[in-house]
């Protein structure tokens, strides 16, 4: 099975006050997918924007950034990423990810459920 970017489906992640902050592509978009596959994700989050720090419970998540910058929150620790690095989440612990450049940060995202 196969497809097209194009024909994935794309959600748009609004801030309280209405404003885009974030795209996110589901890349599991399979009628036949592995049930412990929660997310599979291209997610696009805007300049200033963030992906707001939370705890994972029964699973674990992961992020490959492909590009942009930003500030990994992993548990109270900051650290800033870039593209080609991994960061990993596992259950019962949290993360966040805030854009600190003028670009899109770009990753992919996937959670597995324990």
């Amino acid at each position: 099975m196969y497809k097209e970017i194009n024909q994935l489906k794309t959600e748009t992640k609004y801030r309280s006050d209405g404003k885009e902050k974030m795209f996110k592509t589901n890349l599991a978009d399979f009628d036949m997918w592995d049930p412990r596959i929660r997310l599979f994700s291209l997610i696009q989050v805007k300049p200033g924007e963030e992906v707001e720090y939370h705890t994972h419970i029964g699973e674990g998540e992961t992020f490959f950034i492909m590009s942009g910058k930003g500030i990994y929150n992993d548990n109270g620790n900051k650290v800033e990423v870039s593209p080609g690095m991994v960061t990993y989440t596992p259950s019962g612990q949290a993360h966040g990810i805030k854009n600190t450049g003028d670009e899109m940060l770009v990753f992919i995202a996937m959670i597995l459920t324990d």
